[in-house]
């Protein structure tokens, strides 16, 4: 405001000068007003500016703008915590309220001020000077952890080091190495090796932190090792892959160099593969008890453990297909104890889900036999077997959905499972499954192939002869995936891999392929 009027005061005396010309005035007159007029201009604009900025001061110091203005306002109260912490001898702190972390704060916010930098370096110095006075108070603990503190802080390496010989000949004073021996030999003897504190391969290995030149102490680690990585070779024997992982590892955590170590973990991967290819025989035949129990404990050993999740998820797979040709033959009680059995193994939330869905929905659903008279059955089933034989003639057997010879059968199979009828019909349409197998693989129409040897299976076929129908369209995709891999096509290579170890997952060549697509894969990306 105080600027308006100075300018209007301005524009009246111009307006002035302008009369003062149209009457004649004398120049000189005029312009030693203009003159006068113009230094009385200043102060009011130098007054005005002053308070202006006043006004942005007031406004900012107090909101988050002061942060960009003045960032080294909030560094410097940072510092002064970090001097109050240090001062207290609170040197660090899990809630960073510790002078150590204070000053690490100040430095991020403002790195150009060498005062966060001083005040660490007097941390670490506290530091030292804790780890003394504990270490002459007789607290080896505390005299520890303040060394560690100062060694991380870049202290003085003489000061530390020197100090860290002092503590560690403190220990070996106290510890009586000779006692620990003793203890660590009986704990061996008694087949105490690990699992506490006062276990043989602990106390070996407390004593060669404090002396690492210790040669019985050396010597009977290498006996515990030895006795450990035993126990882990007759563990591989029993195929208990989860022990024996478990103890090659606790060796290599005593000492990664031990002679037996490479032989026993070498040993681990052949048992490792020796169950998967199990795995892969029982899923082929379709024997999913065996082959989960081979896939787990082939993941237990930890050896290639996404291959075997997958292989245990195949598994999985089978179950639900099961379940849902469970629920097709009006078999409940089938079709929940697969249901179950695929809940326990790898399977993705939105598929297990869904087959959830399938099972409430057969669940909720009364058992059609339970609300007929037996006429009414006898008369529906006829007509149902009827429909299937029309749709057999007319070459509809898997299609249109609801009305094929495939579907109508499934309902008369859930209304009457054990009729001689349903039987007949069964194994007619089992012949006609077959022969669109054949068919379909003869044109190379992989996927008409697979839904007419899903049919086929749900209709419980001969399962040696499914099996081997599996291996062959399994076959088929592997030439797939050859080509598309060939041609540089990765994700369809991969799919039809995945395809072909789904129909088959001991198939002869599809390790080979998976070795090979997984290096052309990591090229690629």
């Amino acid at each position: 405001m105080a600027t308006a009027t100075v300018e209007t005061a301005a524009e009246a005396a111009a307006a002035a000068t302008d009369t003062f010309y149209a009457a004649g005035v004398n120049r000189d007159l005029r312009t030693t007003i203009a003159a006068r007029l113009r230094r009385a201009r200043w102060p009011w604009l130098l007054a005005g500016t002053a308070l202006l900025l006043a006004v942005v001061f007031a406004l900012t110091a107090r909101g988050p703008w002061s942060e960009h203005l003045w960032p080294e306002a909030e560094a410097e109260t940072l510092r002064r915590q970090a001097d109050a912490a240090l001062a207290r001898g609170r040197l660090t702190a899990a809630d960073g309220s510790g002078a150590r972390e204070l000053y690490e704060a100040a430095m991020a916010m403002d790195p150009d001020r060498a005062e966060s930098r001083a005040g660490l370096a007097r941390v670490a110095a506290a530091a030292l000077q804790h780890a003394d006075r504990a270490l002459a108070q007789g607290d080896l603990d505390a005299a520890a952890r303040f060394l560690a503190l100062a060694r991380s802080l870049s202290a003085p390496r003489a000061g530390t080091d020197a100090l860290a010989d002092r503590l560690r000949r403190r220990e070996l004073a106290i510890a009586g190495i000779d006692g620990m021996l003793r203890d660590a030999a009986e704990a061996s003897a008694q087949g105490r090796l690990d699992g506490d504190p006062r276990a043989a391969l602990p106390l070996y290995r407390r004593i060669l932190e404090l002396q690492p030149g210790h040669l019985q102490a050396l010597e009977g680690r290498e006996d515990a090792l030895s006795t450990l990585l035993a126990q882990a070779g007759d563990a591989l024997r029993r195929e208990d892959t989860a022990r024996a992982a478990a103890l090659i590892a606790t060796a290599r955590g005593y000492d990664a160099g031990h002679a037996d170590v490479p032989e026993l973990q070498e040993r681990l991967v052949r048992v490792a593969e020796s169950l998967r290819r199990r795995g892969d025989r029982a899923l082929r035949d379709g024997r999913t008890d065996r082959a989960t129990e081979a896939y787990r404990r082939w993941l237990e050993s930890g050896v290639d453990v996404d291959a075997a999740d997958r292989a245990l998820a195949e598994v999985a797979a089978l179950h639900l297909a099961r379940m849902r040709a469970a629920l097709s033959a009006g078999r409940l009680d089938r079709a929940r104890s697969e249901f179950a059995a695929a809940a326990e193994l790898p399977v993705e939330a939105h598929v297990l889900r869904e087959a959830r869905l399938q099972l409430r929905r057969a669940e909720r659903m009364p058992a059609l036999a339970d609300t007929l008279s037996p006429a009414q059955r006898a008369r529906r089933l006829r007509t149902l077997l009827d429909d299937a034989q029309r749709a057999e003639d007319a070459g509809d057997w898997l299609t249109p959905p609801g009305e094929s010879a495939f579907d109508r059968l499934r309902a008369a199979r859930a209304l009457a499972p054990d009729d001689p009828a349903v039987r007949t019909a069964t194994t007619r349409l089992q012949r006609h499954a077959r022969a669109c197998f054949a068919n379909e693989l003869r044109d190379n129409r992989l996927q008409r192939a697979r839904v007419c040897l899903d049919a086929w299976a749900a209709l419980d076929g001969d399962r040696r002869a499914i099996a081997q129908a599996r291996t062959d369209l399994a076959q088929r995709w592997i030439a797939v995936g050859e080509e598309r891999l060939g041609r540089g096509e990765l994700p369809d290579a991969r799919a039809a891999h995945d395809t072909a170890r789904a129909l088959d997952a001991s198939l002869d060549g599809l390790h080979d392929f998976d070795a090979r697509l997984r290096a052309a894969e990591a090229v690629v990306r």
